[in-house]
């Protein structure tokens, strides 16, 4: 009921995780998941109206069975029956991300593009919703560019604002569940403590202003919406981040200037899709912060992966923001914390596990290839 560690890795390795049962016990109070929703209405109605109720748990899956070696010779098959989770970002980092774990979770998903939906258009919206019948929307599209949003203001607003408000819209009118992101940039630094969910927002850039009134409107038009605020993201499926960026570099002998006046606090992306996903799952709503535990400057991230690489750290000029020269503002202490819950994993295990993931997946990338 209250949830077990280790089983993520069936007790047989160390550094098993905690996973909720029917109540979630990393919050200051324990949180119903939806596993206590199945068991009240199982009980009280004698059936569940939750979209992955009918799914098969992974302890009717073939692949239960199968060691690390095998599994990375299979490719898993998503549940094909029910409504899906619809992704909207299929080029993005975060779309792609969504698409992985959906499938390694045997999530019923569709993937979907610009191409098949413009999300600054209504209608179109409500054409993909009708077409797709999804029961979750999670919105992993958007504007990107901090610095060059400055110049592209209303590329930014359309991609970050208006998409988000039309699909909050219509997932409120279809009964959609819908999740969309934010970024600590809705925050203006002036703080020395981690911020959390209920703190003020104050962004110094266009890319966080679009962002904060996305917030805003996205939460008065779907009060069910579930906003996650992240930051600094990195992952073991793309070169778009600042880790890889880091380790490019640094293997080529380049000389890498970072700021050493900007604390943040770095999010590893398996890590945040599973817990968006378990979140929407559980029916939560409203702001939640989730970042991986731990605060650090982006020269002192460098220095991390410079020696969990083996990597030449004397490369590294730790430099002014100032002197950097970003076009957009940055808060200098931007620390995501949460009054919520601590869902993510420290960063130091966030790092140690990168390194593990990022060795897998080049090891399957050449077995495809």
């Amino acid at each position: 009921m209250l949830g077990s560690y280790g089983w993520n890795k069936l007790l047989t390795q160390p550094n098993g995780e905690y996973e909720p049962g029917a109540f979630d016990l990393r919050g200051k109070i324990p949180r119903p998941t939806a596993l206590a929703a199945f068991i009240r209405e199982t009980v009280s109605k004698q059936q569940c109206h939750h979209p992955l109720a009918a799914t098969d748990g992974w302890w009717l899956r073939e692949t239960r069975y199968m060691h690390e070696p095998r599994l990375k010779n299979i490719k898993m098959k998503t549940e094909d029956t029910g409504n899906p989770i619809l992704i909207v970002g299929k080029r993005g980092t975060l779309g792609k991300a969504f698409a992985r774990v959906c499938e390694d979770r045997c999530l019923n998903y569709s993937l979907i593009s610009r191409d098949d939906c413009d999300i600054s258009d209504p209608a179109s919206v409500e054409r993909m919703i009708d077409h797709y019948k999804p029961w979750a929307i999670i919105n992993a599209a958007g504007y990107v560019r901090v610095d060059d949003a400055e110049k592209e203001c209303d590329k930014c607003f359309r991609d970050n604002t208006t998409g988000p408000q039309n699909l909050a819209i219509a997932a409120q009118k279809k009964g959609v569940r819908f999740v969309t992101f934010s970024s600590d940039l809705v925050f203006d630094g002036q703080q020395s403590q981690p911020y959390v969910e209920s703190d003020s927002t104050n962004p110094l850039n266009v890319y966080g202003r679009s962002k904060a009134q996305s917030e805003e409107i996205v939460s008065r038009e779907n009060p069910e919406a579930l906003i996650i605020r992240t930051s600094a993201f990195f992952g073991p499926w793309d070169e778009y981040n600042f880790v890889h960026h880091v380790r490019k570099s640094l293997s080529q002998f380049e000389r890498l200037p970072v700021a050493h006046d900007i604390i943040i606090s770095p999010t590893y992306v398996p890590d945040l899709v599973h817990a968006t996903l378990d979140l929407l799952i559980d029916g939560e709503k409203g702001i939640w912060h989730l970042a991986n535990r731990g605060a650090l400057s982006w020269s002192e991230l460098a220095h991390e992966v410079a020696d969990r690489f083996g990597l030449d750290k004397s490369l590294i000029d730790p430099v002014s923001k100032s002197e950097i020269g970003y076009l957009a503002s940055r808060p200098s202490y931007s620390v995501l914390g949460s009054e919520r819950a601590l869902i993510l994993p420290t960063l130091e295990d966030a790092l140690r596990r990168y390194k593990e993931d990022e060795k897998l997946f080049e090891r399957k990338q050449g077995h495809a290839a």
